[in-house]
């Protein structure tokens, strides 16, 4: 791998961050909604799973008893 001088680097750099395409306003403002839905639908999904298996084994529990 060949060397290269600081500066020579920083301009790579540069042209390298010239090439990208970074989000719109509103791309990055429906991606952060989208984030915050799924997180919400995703919270909600484990609570009730995690509800619903409590259930069960205080059930199989007082069975047991």
């Amino acid at each position: 791998m060949a060397k290269v001088s600081p500066i020579e680097f920083m301009n790579q750099v540069k042209a390298e961050t010239a090439k990208v395409v970074w989000p719109t306003r509103r791309e990055t403002v429906m991606t952060a909604i989208m984030v915050m839905v799924m997180t919400i639908v995703l919270g909600i999904f484990f609570f009730s799973v995690d509800w619903a298996f409590s259930r069960i084994v205080k059930l199989l529990l007082s069975l047991a008893s």
